[in-house]
């Protein structure tokens, strides 16, 4: 059975967050916990995601804003084969993100290679950190189906997602998604896998 990965972003999640709810929820998730939530490089936080792939085996991440990005940076790597699904929610743009947090961000450029698992997007039409035609934009790049809430910010505690149980949902049809599109899912994986040895520091 997959375990469910719970990718946070900037800052990790709070304490009510729909991702630590979904943690109390779900015994079987478990957090990609990071050694600074306040200041994320890219390979620092892309370490130590794989390295709970790595001990899982095939998983299902859930991921929140630069926890997004963060996923789609995979696209490339050899773990990214154990990926069933990828739930996406609220993917913030590195550079409206850097705008409102100067200097806080290591992360390079903004990932735009189709991602070579089941994706789905969440996002809303007035989160500050993704204007929604860019956010329709990367999902296009990505590959990922897109799902539009409407006015629902940047869908964390501040726009009123506590308790979020839609989002169980949407990761059980993502995950329907996923058996109906294993064999495109392997040909993406073909094409852009990076089929270079799994790093020795994750083995």
């Amino acid at each position: 059975m997959a375990k469910t990965l719970i990718i946070p972003g900037l800052f990790g999640s709070d304490e009510g967050h729909w991702q630590r709810h979904w943690l109390r929820d779900h015994p079987d998730a478990v957090l990609v916990e990071q050694i600074d939530w306040d200041r994320p490089r890219l390979d620092h936080w892309r370490d130590a995601l794989e390295r709970e792939i790595l001990r899982h085996g095939t998983v299902d991440l859930v991921a929140h804003s630069l926890g997004s990005v963060l996923v789609a940076n995979l696209a490339r790597r050899p773990l990214a084969r154990q990926v069933r699904s990828a739930l996406l929610v609220a993917p913030c743009d590195l550079g409206p993100t850097d705008s409102l947090h100067p200097g806080v961000i290591d992360f390079g450029p903004m990932p735009d290679l189709p991602l070579p698992f089941s994706s789905l997007v969440v996002g809303s039409l007035n989160d500050p950190y993704m204007p929604f035609d860019r956010l329709r934009h990367v999902s296009t790049r990505w590959g990922s189906r897109l799902v539009d809430l409407g006015h629902a910010g940047h869908i964390n505690i501040a726009s009123g997602f506590g308790r979020w149980s839609h989002g169980y949902d949407l990761l059980r049809v993502l995950n329907g998604i996923a058996r109906r599109d294993a064999p495109r899912v392997q040909a993406i994986e073909a094409d852009v896998v990076d089929r270079s040895p799994v790093p020795s520091a994750l083995a």
